[in-house]
């Protein structure tokens, strides 16, 4: 069985991060046109809080390595907290030095909440890790409910000081999930399941191996490729085609939408057709965004292609989460994880400076030609793996 104390507790504690995520997504851009000297650098502060989920993602697994896993979400919970106290401040003094700190600091507390999916697997026995993964990712509804929600209200709050009161809340949402996550308690299921005592191998053989290889290109791709179309939307949409504010926030809330809502039957999709099969079908998800979007600039356009590249994310990202986590020795799960989640952040950072840049130098149709381009990868890493071994993980 999935669901207990954990993965009920990880799930409320994902609602609350992806709400302070989801702000700075609606927001970074729109803010950063405001507060910018320069429009090269309107999406400075999205590609940042990317970067600074990277660059976090080693120091996270070896802090959960060094302190535990509920030590380390309550220090990410206070770095949130904070992250939106110096939001309020930026905005209230139009600092975009300040916001793009401020972004960073949301991009530390995303690679820290990124390890929730793998406190909930090992939380469950390996044959619900599946289940945990996805049911931890069904709690980031809320999230995408929420906050778009707030950031296109948050105006008329404080009309000196648009978007101000947004980051307020963000506040309340990490000092809930503070409070959640201090009831977190260490699970031995994982290592009772999967024989703990086995020596680690080393980092090269386990990474080289190609069900490995395969487990992390999805979660790389399907992170890169969907951040760097997201990235340039809200600027696309809201500043250079002029639609509402209310439309921009619309169209994201419903691409963070697509991306949790299959998680109520992904799990059960790879325990039917196999992992190999549904990652498959989110590469054609993605290729089905890339067509849609380049038919035109109206709101149904953007609308229909956030949603399905939300759709072809989860199916990449909890097919390579699954995948990876049935391939790994509970001794070697922090430095395999640290390296999944460093491959995966760090191009999504590299798919955040560039979406911007394809953005305002090349257009919209440009950035969707771009992103047709690492598909190919991933359909290739993918029938690399024997179908047996596939098989095998998926139960």
């Amino acid at each position: 069985m999935f669901l207990n104390r954990n993965t009920a507790i990880l799930f409320l504690a994902q609602c609350m991060f992806v709400t302070g995520t989801v702000l700075m997504v609606t927001l970074g851009g729109i803010v950063g046109s405001e507060l910018a000297p320069t429009p090269v650098l309107t999406t400075l502060p999205m590609s940042l809080m990317v970067i600074g989920t990277a660059l976090t993602t080693v120091p996270a697994s070896l802090t959960m390595r060094r302190v535990g896993r509920r030590a380390g979400f309550l220090g990410a919970a206070v770095i949130g907290v904070l992250a939106c106290v110096l939001g309020v401040i930026a905005l209230n003094v139009g600092s975009f030095l300040l916001f793009c700190l401020v972004a960073v600091l949301i991009g530390m507390t995303v690679a820290f909440s990124q390890q929730f999916r793998f406190a909930a697997a090992e939380s469950v026995p390996l044959m619900n890790a599946g289940h945990a993964v996805s049911f931890i990712l069904v709690g980031s509804i809320g999230g995408a409910l929420l906050g778009p929600e707030l950031a296109w209200r948050s105006p008329v709050w404080f009309p000196d000081t648009p978007y101000a009161g947004a980051f307020g809340t963000g506040v309340a949402c990490y000092l809930l999930a503070g409070a959640v996550l201090s009831g977190l308690r260490a699970q031995p299921v994982f290592e009772a399941a999967t024989g703990g005592a086995e020596p680690a191998r080393s980092l090269s053989e386990i990474v080289l191996r190609p069900v490995v290889i395969a487990a992390i290109l999805g979660g790389v791709v399907g992170q890169g490729v969907m951040t760097f179309v997201m990235t340039a939307t809200p600027v696309s949409m809201h500043v250079v085609d002029g639609h509402s504010l209310a439309e921009t926030a619309s169209v994201i809330r419903a691409h963070v939408l697509a991306m949790y809502i299959p998680s109520l039957f992904s799990g059960v999709l790879i325990g039917w057709l196999g992992i190999r099969n549904v990652m498959s079908l989110g590469v054609v998800a993605f290729a089905a965004t890339l067509l849609l979007g380049l038919q035109g600039h109206a709101y149904l356009h953007y609308w229909g292609a956030l949603v399905l590249l939300g759709i072809g994310w989860n199916f990449l990202f909890v097919g390579g989460t699954t995948l990876l986590v049935a391939n790994y020795r509970p001794s070697e799960r922090f430095q395999v994880q640290a390296v999944n989640d460093f491959s995966v952040f760090g191009t999504s950072a590299l798919a955040s400076l560039m979406g911007g840049a394809v953005l305002l130098q090349f257009g919209w149709e440009n950035v969707l030609i771009v992103a047709a381009l690492p598909l190919v990868l991933v359909i290739g890493a993918l029938f690399r793996v024997p179908q047996r071994v596939v098989r095998e993980v998926a139960g």
